[in-house]
């Protein structure tokens, strides 16, 4: 396995991948695939190339199999805080240490980006082993958003967790 930030060379890559996640995990992520599937792959290009965010991607066989991404607060009074938005791994290659080693990743760049303090994210209450893996990464539960997510006619609650760097 090799983890890595993306490029815009890999923006074709992450869309596909992002598409399959809408797919798998409908209830994991704020947006849907119909909302999504129409998105040019420019829209990633130009994401890859930010300064305030980076997208890491996971890769075995030279296929992208997981991706995470990070992005860093821009409004003066929250620039001291990132954001972990987007994680998934496929189906396939689940519990085998990727999504650790993403996760691991991101917040190495967290702790190099220049005041950056506290790390965001959330996650579906149902989803035990992303639990799990956050808090043995150091993230804290700090509240519990109810009916976060409607997927259909499904709601679905979210921790809010935080890392101090």
């Amino acid at each position: 396995m090799k983890v890595r930030c993306l490029t815009a060379q890999d923006a074709e890559a992450y869309l596909a991948i992002r598409l399959k996640a809408l797919q798998n995990n409908p209830e994991a992520f704020g947006s849907s695939y119909e909302e999504e599937k129409g998105q040019p792959v420019e829209k990633y290009i130009l994401r890859f190339q930010s300064n305030d965010s980076i997208t890491v991607g996971a890769f075995v066989d030279d296929q992208l199999v997981g991706v995470v991404t990070l992005f860093r607060e821009s409004l003066a009074k929250l620039q001291h805080r990132a954001n972990i938005i987007a994680m998934y791994v496929a189906p396939d290659q689940r519990g085998l240490g990727i999504g650790k080693s993403l996760m691991v990743e991101a917040i190495q760049v967290a702790n190099n980006w220049a005041g950056v303090e506290q790390v965001y994210l959330t996650v579906v209450t149902t989803n035990e082993s992303a639990k799990k893996l956050y808090a043995s990464l150091g993230f804290e539960v700090f509240g519990i958003e109810k009916r976060a997510l409607k997927v259909v006619d499904t709601y679905f609650d979210e921790e809010h967790m935080v890392l101090f760097l």
